[in-house]
């Protein structure tokens, strides 16, 4: 009963420092200590083995996907410090009309975290350039960030195919699978959540411009616009477009040759990439995001001015997600050694439903416990997905629902993207976390349900 208790206690304190702006790391690390506590776990063998080095332990994770992190960041800062980013976004907006602000901010995002630009990286660079469009389109903050949120953290992160993603990898990592694993349900969530994501947004702009309801200023965006440079200062945007289509042209390049058929895995140069591109699913997208940054720095002049100094920054900026997104998963670590998480997993696995719905409840119920997609998925990974692939499920299905289901139940109050949007953005929770849950947790749970019912559906 003690242990239930501080299970709980444990995460309604972890939710709670998460509102109140607590560092993530500290909130992680106390957390644990009132679970091991309650649960009769040794608090030094909690806090320096479970939460740093166990199965689950952060710095396990962060050691695993270190390389892709750092990747990750450099590539976007290189995107962002050559104004790459901000040409791809003006684009857009001369493109689909100051009118579509909303589409505008969605597409811009999903294409930039779809290339492998990291989340963080992509709210930093599309907020400044959003202010103006807000300004111009008198658009309710709360629905940019909403409609950022969708573009950012919702079908490029969990469902399309292909992408370099952590949650991606990690699965891929987990299962042995690839990048491109149940393509077609990808891509169905994928239009259920543009559907009725942007169908929502709209919907809440044309409400919100019939009661009066629009731009309201705050103190950080003159600072932030000035970040977004001036209009025609960084690259063409055919030119800019360049290094993200690099990423996915390598990512994509060993599925290209197994469907040549000319290509057999081991044998020849081409046999050997395609063998070593299947055996790591790390280092291959890390390498993806290395040649496009490479190719950045060749295509644009403004970057080798002080290419060392910017490289430095991009590897600063990726410790921090790295560290945040390990201190759950360390704070998983802990609760997954106690008997009440046991019981939960024998109890999820007993209940006679299908597997597939199964799957959906462990994976979404781990992933609001640590409020992170990757730490749940990662700890769903490593503690569940064995027996249901004993159970029968396909690897590559496994693969694609559990990712899918992972982007759901995450993106509660205490979820770290989502305390940095907000204060990127300057918004609170009561401003705007309706919006963000609407987009980024019920929808995706539908897209989740769709996908269900269409294997149902194929199977029948």
């Amino acid at each position: 009963m003690l242990g239930d208790l501080g299970l709980f206690v444990g995460l309604a304190l972890l939710i709670w420092m998460a509102l109140r702006g607590v560092n993530i790391l500290i909130a992680a690390l106390l957390c644990s200590l009132v679970v091991a506590l309650t649960n009769e776990l040794e608090a030094p063998k909690a806090l320096l083995e479970y939460f740093p080095f166990g199965p689950l332990g952060a710095f396990t994770f962060a050691g695993k996907f270190f390389v892709l992190f750092l990747c990750g960041a450099i590539f976007g800062k290189v995107m962002a410090a050559s104004q790459a980013a901000s040409s791809i976004a003006q684009a857009i907006t001369r493109s689909l009309g100051i009118q579509r602000t909303l589409w505008v901010s969605m597409v811009v995002c999903a294409l930039l975290t779809y290339g492998g630009v990291v989340v963080f990286v992509v709210i930093f660079t599309m907020y400044p350039l959003g202010i103006t469009l807000m300004r111009e389109a008198n658009l309710p903050k709360r629905l940019f960030c909403a409609a950022t949120a969708l573009g950012s953290g919702t079908f490029t992160m969990t469902a399309l195919p292909g992408s370099p993603s952590i949650h991606n990898v990690i699965a891929s990592s987990a299962l042995g699978t690839d990048l491109f694993a149940g393509a077609w349900l990808g891509l169905l969530a994928s239009a259920v959540m543009i559907i009725l994501g942007m169908a929502y947004v709209q919907r809440e702009w044309r409400m919100a411009r019939a009661r009066g309801e629009g731009f309201e200023s705050n103190a950080q965006d003159l600072r932030m616009q000035q970040l977004a440079g001036e209009p025609g200062t960084g690259p063409h945007w055919g030119m800019a477009l360049l290094p993200i289509l690099v990423v996915l042209g390598v990512i994509m390049l060993p599925r290209l040759l197994l469907l040549s058929g000319g290509v057999t895995a081991g044998e020849g140069m081409l046999g050997q990439l395609l063998n070593f591109s299947q055996r790591q699913p790390i280092i291959w997208p890390s390498l993806a995001l290395t040649i496009a940054t490479l190719t950045a720095i060749l295509l644009f002049p403004a970057l080798r001015r002080n290419t060392v100094a910017m490289l430095g920054q991009g590897a600063d900026d990726s410790i921090m997600p790295l560290l945040n997104t390990a201190a759950v998963i360390g704070f998983g670590g802990v609760v997954t050694q106690t008997a009440g998480f046991g019981q939960f997993v024998n109890w999820v696995l007993s209940v006679d439903m299908p597997p597939l719905l199964s799957i959906f409840a462990s994976v979404s119920v781990v992933s609001g416990i640590v409020g992170s997609s990757s730490g749940g998925l990662q700890i769903f990974m490593q503690t569940l997905a064995p027996k249901y692939l004993e159970m029968g499920v396909e690897p590559e299905v496994l693969h694609r629902i559990a990712t899918i289901a992972a982007g759901g139940l995450d993106s509660l109050p205490h979820c770290g993207a989502v305390i940095a949007m907000l204060m990127i953005m300057g918004l609170n929770h009561k401003q705007a976390y309706k919006d963000i849950f609407v987009v980024t947790v019920l929808i995706p749970v539908i897209a989740v349900f769709v996908c269900i019912g269409a294997l149902g559906l194929m199977a029948a």
